[in-house]
């Protein structure tokens, strides 16, 4: 089953990734996210690993993931390693409209995920959870908007009492 959501955040791409890139932010924004934890040395890029487990109705499924591509600030996918076959994405783009405002970030977030070998049962399952799931990711960039536009605010702010004090 594959689920995708996106959305607009008023921030430059740099701003959206230092979020994404950071497995310490995704438990504040991740909706349905009940572990995100680094598994090994490796806190980020290319090769880390994570737990991650998601909330589904009743069950929490998940296992370890993988990151296999890592493009700062602009692509990052995982695929599992045990647990529930996953594939999962984050893509970044400059926002399509009128000039395409380098302070604006198109975030797309995708999830591939399947019940192997289960058949009937299995196609039925992924089918029940395809709206939680489908809702949990378009929450989860809600939040990453909410926090990732109040972040640029906060800092703008600072910036400008720092210059009105110097």
């Amino acid at each position: 089953m594959r689920v995708a959501a996106d959305i607009e955040i008023t921030a430059p791409a740099g701003a959206v990734w230092a979020f994404i890139d950071d497995p310490a932010c995704y438990l504040h924004f991740m909706s349905g996210i009940t572990r995100w934890e680094v598994v090994g040395e490796q806190a980020s890029g290319l090769g880390a690993r994570y737990r991650m487990l998601m909330h589904v109705g009743s069950a929490e499924v998940g296992g370890l993931v993988e990151v296999v591509e890592h493009e700062t600030d602009r692509d990052m996918a995982w695929v599992s390693v045990v647990g529930i076959d996953q594939r999962g994405r984050w893509r970044l783009r400059p926002a399509r409209g009128s000039g395409a405002h380098p302070r604006r970030t198109r975030v797309e977030l995708r999830l591939s995920y399947g019940v192997a070998g289960a058949g009937l049962f299995g196609w039925l399952a992924e089918h029940v959870a395809a709206p939680i799931v489908r809702g949990n990711l378009r929450r989860s960039l809600q939040q990453l908007k909410r926090q990732v536009e109040h972040e640029q605010l906060r800092s703008a702010a600072a910036a400008r009492r720092a210059a009105r004090v110097a």
